[in-house]
């Protein structure tokens, strides 16, 4: 049987037991269907259809391999497959070599003639181009099938592109089922993944429509076969053989009017009609968000996730315990549908908390999906193999180098790092594009420029070859230099520390990172990793990536002593060791040590403007520990300095660090003068968000202006500033010490004005906002808050329990500022509960420490307390002498708001010794020195004692 030219898609060529269906694609012995690859099959249909005759060695070279030079023994290798899955050699003979010509089907061989069309309505079941099930249920992709449905409707072209395992194939086979209707049935879909050979693009879809190609022309033949028809074609998984379904598609939607083509590839299509639908991963639960399991499985990734968590034979509903780990498992997986089933089929034997541990393991890359999953999608190392296999080898060299790249990278970046020579750098460029054409790479908008990643999987994939090829020390060390050259000329991080806010750095960060770990860990060139973090240290503080900052620098100084004289870079990291020491952990001897080394560095190498910097470190280390008077006196230092070097912030600095000296120190005019002069100069100098980042910066002096005004009897505006504070801070919680300053003093004006269910909000955010960011000090301030809160709540016990937990790591920490504070407030609980020596005992260390220090803007309500105490023991004689103590000392310091405290205190007193004209008296001669704030706490209560105490 010679010449099988006409054989029709829906025929079966029969020979010895075995039927091959053409149009399909596959073989069967009975029942059973033979497993061929794909280049097996081009070479058997080849052979059969033209069955008796010899089929040249290069012709089928050329159909198994198109547009590829390979050896004759390739070609072999598949004969030798054919033959033994046919069984040749046990009595039966299929194919013949004829030497030096070809090879030619030998077997006798019959066929049945199917010759099925779209139009004679052939079932769906029996058709070889059948519609795909659907999945019972689909997750997340509703919008996309919609968008997709209304393109087709009005473009009739239209190409849904996205990376490997995003789900474009679901999302296609949706929109097929959802028109079904539409076209009467006729829906055709062509997995192009299983051809090899671009030629038989053509035969396969005429094969899916029911119609068998016989011209020389196959997509002429193709067009006029589908004429005026409507119907919907499907190409699924175009990107190995883009130039030829290209092709394909934009003839048929030329010349076919009522036709219509969903393809789905990797890159689009990029010919006439075409209407790209990209489709992107699946939302992710947002990082630093403290989500409970509702609020996760909000989220069509962590929806996925579950649900296939729960197919594997994880049996446990999500709680919110574990809400946060599935939330992170989908980020890191980049919300790719593929990776987060594959990784979620592994919860019933690992547990959600096993995968979260298993995803840095490169294996991961291996484990198995559905059985009934295509082949490329069983793992998602199969998946990647199939993009990477069909990059050319430049591309594949750049991919592999990009995966050096943690997170984010520019394009300057990956031209530096994938280049091996500056002239490469244009190549590297086309290289890039094409990366991101085929979906391996993608691009986002931040902070004004465009920035390339490579999702989770395909990086540690790439990482892998990359390894494979012995490149990565050499790509590392290339990337490191990169960065070292990037930190080193960047003038906005070079400046000054902390000086700029460096918020739009945040996409550099995770190869900063990387950076340091390489280059730290690479024991030859010690120099070059001290360089490094000394370059890298002011983007870590200007990020508030304190305890990052704090491990570096210590790793960098211990080498330094094997790198020589490097003073210029021990003078940066012992400056910046120090800063983020005190906020991280505590204001010990090291930190002032660290500081100490630094001015001496500085002074000797002349540099004022860093000198300037380490004041203020040195200034807030002083005012935290209560040093006062060394606080002020480096104050002064500070600003002899910043007007030798005329430098504005300086300056501005100088104005409000000396107002919070007077502040704590209990000079509140003195305080208000020089906080309100410093706004005015940062207003004229256009220095709004001046920040010498171990300082107070223009956060920390409006919550400073807020608490003296409080005190000195403007509660309206005391609040009002403290809200626009606290809301600023919240708007963008870039900076961690910032947001927490903002809270913790903030709130604690909020809390004086009696508002204590806004307060209580705050310092819930305060302690988990610093235990976050593991800002000890910070946390500890916190607790001492919220006990204050209790105690003023009447929930006494509850209180002394916070204040003792925060006054001793405060003890710890040496972090004193509000130590006298807190141990008041402690007091005022033991009052309350009745433990009366104890709180006397505790008042009387505190006024006692306040004085000591010359922190006393505290002591007039610390002797407010001391006077409960003395009048709850009956001594009503010296708390009467006690509280005019405290109102004189308010009356001092020009803390009108502590003197109104007081004279409440003391008007009760007297009213209970009959004494009502003095206790009017008492009280209305500091209530009518108000001028706003009557509807705040204080003044309504004292409002009312006056009514109780009219004539």
């Amino acid at each position: 049987m010679n010449g099988h030219r006409d054989v029709r898609p829906g025929d079966v060529l029969s020979f010895g037991p075995f039927s091959l269906f053409v149009g399909s694609r596959f073989l069967k012995k009975a029942d059973e269907t033979i497993p061929l690859g794909g280049r097996a099959l081009d070479v058997l249909i080849a052979l059969t259809v033209r069955a008796g005759e010899v089929v040249s060695y290069s012709e089928l070279l050329s159909l198994a391999w198109p547009n590829v030079t390979v050896d004759e023994a390739n070609l072999r290798v598949q004969i030798a497959a054919l033959r033994k899955a046919l069984g040749e050699g046990r009595g039966a003979r299929y194919i013949s070599n004829v030497a030096g010509r070809g090879y030619c089907f030998v077997a006798p061989l019959s066929h049945s003639t199917g010759s099925l069309t779209v139009a004679e309505g052939v079932a769906d079941g029996e058709r070889p181009g059948k519609l795909p099930p659907r999945l019972a249920r689909m997750v997340g992709r509703d919008e996309a099938v919609r968008a997709v449905s209304e393109q087709l409707a009005t473009g009739r072209f239209v190409s849904i592109v996205g990376p490997g395992g995003i789900g474009k194939t679901t999302v296609a086979i949706s929109v097929a089922h959802a028109l079904l209707n539409g076209f009467c049935g006729a829906v055709s879909f062509v997995d192009l993944s299983v051809l090899t050979n671009p030629q038989l693009i053509p035969t396969a879809v005429a094969s899916a429509l029911g119609f068998m190609i016989q011209a020389q022309d196959p997509f002429a033949s193709l067009v006029a076969f589908i004429g005026d028809k409507k119907l919907l074609l499907i190409l699924d998984n175009c990107e190995h053989m883009i130039d030829s379904a290209a092709e394909l598609a934009e003839r048929v939607v030329s010349e076919a009017p009522q036709a219509h083509i969903l393809a789905t590839s990797r890159e689009a299509l990029r010919v006439e009609g075409e209407r790209v639908h990209f489709l992107y991963s699946l939302d992710c639960p947002p990082e630093h968000a403290d989500l409970i399991a509702a609020e996760v499985l909000g989220y069509p990734a962590a929806q996925l996730f579950m649900e296939r968590a729960a197919a594997s034979g994880y049996k446990t509903a999500l709680s919110d315990d574990e809400a946060p780990i599935v939330a992170a498992i989908c980020r890191r997986l980049d919300g790719v549908a593929l990776a987060i089933e594959l990784a979620a089929s592994r919860a019933g034997t690992l547990g959600i908390r096993g995968i979260a541990e298993l995803l840095d393991n490169r294996f991961s890359l291996l484990w198995h999906g559905r059985r009934t999953a295509l082949p490329r999608h069983q793992t998602l190392n199969a998946m990647l193999d199939w993009s990477y296999n069909l990059l050319p080898e430049h591309e594949r060299a750049v991919l592999r180098r990009l995966s050096v790249f943690v997170g984010d990278f520019t394009v300057e970046a990956a031209c530096s790092v994938a280049s091996e020579t500056q002239s490469d750098e244009a190549s590297t460029k086309d290289a890039l594009d094409s990366l991101l054409a085929k979906s391996l790479i993608s691009t986002s908008w931040m902070f004004g420029s465009t920035y390339y990643r490579l999702l989770d999987a395909t990086r540690a994939y790439a990482r892998a070859k990359l390894a494979d090829q012995g490149e990565i020390t050499r790509v590392a060390r290339r990337h490191a230099e990169y960065y070292s050259a990037f930190l080193r000329s960047d003038d906005v991080i070079h400046s000054r520390i902390g000086k700029q806010d460096l918020s739009g750095y945040t996409p550099q960060i995770g190869n900063v990172r990387a950076a340091l770990e390489w280059a730290l860990s690479d024991r030859k060139d010690q120099g070059f990793g001290v360089t490094l973090v000394a370059q890298s240290a002011p983007l870590l503080l200007g990020l508030s990536l304190l305890e990052e900052c704090r491990r570096y620098c210590e790793s960098a100084l211990a080498a330094l002593d094997d790198t020589g004289d490097c003073t210029r870079t021990e003078m940066v990291l012992q400056e910046s060791l120090a800063l983020a020491s005190m906020y991280t952990r505590g204001n010990d001897g090291k930190v002032r040590a660290a500081i100490e080394r630094g001015l001496a560095l500085a002074e000797a190498l002349e540099d004022r403007s860093r000198q300037l910097q380490l004041l203020a470190s040195l200034n807030l280390l002083l005012v935290r520990q209560g040093d006062l008077l060394g606080a002020r006196a480096t104050v002064e230092r500070g600003r002899d300095i910043a007007q030798a070097i005329s430098d504005p912030a300086g300056l501005i600095w100088s104005k409000w660090m000396m107002g919070v000296s007077y502040h704590v120190g209990g000079d509140q005019a003195a305080a208000q003068c020089h906080l309100e002069n410093g706004m005015s100069l940062a207003a004229e100098s256009g220095s709004h968000h001046a920040n010498y980042f171990g300082s107070v910066n223009r956060i920390g002096a409006m919550v400073a202006l807020a608490r003296v005004l409080w005190l000195r009897g403007f509660p309206d505006r005391a609040l009002r500033i403290a809200k626009d504070a606290i809301d600023e801070m919240s708007r963008g919680r870039n900076h961690p010490v910032s947001v927490c300053t903002s809270l913790l003093y903030g709130g604690s004006v909020i809390f004086w004005t009696g508002n204590l269910t806004m307060a209580w909000g705050l310092v819930e955010q305060l302690i988990a906002h610093a235990g976050q960011h593991s800002l000890r000090p910070y946390r500890a301030a916190g607790i001492g808050l919220k006990g204050e809160l209790q105690v003023a709540r009447d929930e006494a016990p509850a209180g002394i329990e916070s204040l003792r937990e925060a006054l001793e790591i405060m003890q710890v920490e040496q972090y004193n500022v509000v130590r006298a504070t807190l141990m008041g407030a402690l007091a005022e609980g033991l009052r309350k509960t009745e433990r009366l020596e104890e709180a006397l005992a505790t008042v009387n260390d505190a006024i006692a420490g306040s004085t000591d220090t010359g922190a006393e803007f505290d002591v007039p309500e610390l002797l407010r307390i001391k006077a409960q105490i003395l009048a709850a023991r009956g001594d009503h004689k010296s708390a009467r002498s006690c509280l005019k103590r405290s109102i004189a000392k308010a009356q001092a310091q020009h803390a009108l708001s502590l003197e109104l405290r007081s004279a409440i205190t003391l008007a009760g007193l007297l009213r209970r010794e009959g004494k009502t004209a003095e206790a009017r008296q008492c009280l209305a001669s500091v209530f009518e020195r108000f001028t706003e704030g009557f509807e705040t706490a204080d003044l309504r209560v004292a409002r009312g004692v006056l009514e109780e105490l009219r004539p």
